[in-house]
């Protein structure tokens, strides 16, 4: 999919992207959930699919932090406070330990619940708003959503199935 240039597809871009990762995470057990099989958000480290969800919940929250700080007219602190740009790994081991003593049916619906507050948060805006003016630098809040919600969906997406194809029955 495209990069999304306004509101319709931003919000398109969401759903999709979070309804295929949604049904690729619900065939995946709590054992499951639990080893750190998969590569880590910082170089030669192992996460698990807990902490792959937990950075998305973490992303999300962030995205309307930014946002709830926007509307107050107070300068958010990105990516947030206590972490630069060049810290993002630091920042996803943050994540995992913010949502560690959740098990993964919490997890599920913690992200269910941040995609929805998103929807709402992308659908209470006008499309001028997400996409014609600059919000964080050079970025309008369209793609700092998008960076933040359709993107990671996706990735973590192919982060799922390279994972379950690695651990089929046919490749051990």
């Amino acid at each position: 999919m495209a990069i999304p240039q306004n509101k319709a597809q931003l919000l398109e871009a969401i759903v999709s992207e979070y309804s295929k990762l949604k049904s690729e995470l619900e065939t995946v057990t709590e054992i499951q959930s639990t080893r750190k099989e998969m590569e880590g958000h910082v170089q030669g480290t192992r996460m698990s699919v807990r902490n792959l969800v937990s950075y998305l919940i973490g992303w999300g929250e962030l995205v309307l932090k930014w946002n709830d700080k926007h509307k107050q007219n107070e300068m958010a602190d990105l990516p947030d406070t206590g972490f630069k740009w060049n810290e993002l790994g630091k920042l996803a081991q943050k994540f995992y330990k913010d949502y560690e003593t959740y098990d993964l049916s919490r997890l599920h619906k913690k992200l269910d619940e941040v995609v929805e507050e998103i929807i709402n948060l992308i659908n209470s805006n006008t499309n001028k708003q997400l996409y014609g003016e600059h919000w964080y630098k050079q970025w309008t809040l369209g793609r700092l959503i998008q960076l933040n919600t359709s993107s990671p969906y996706k990735n973590a997406l192919q982060r799922v199935r390279k994972w379950k194809k690695e651990r089929s029955p046919e490749n051990n």
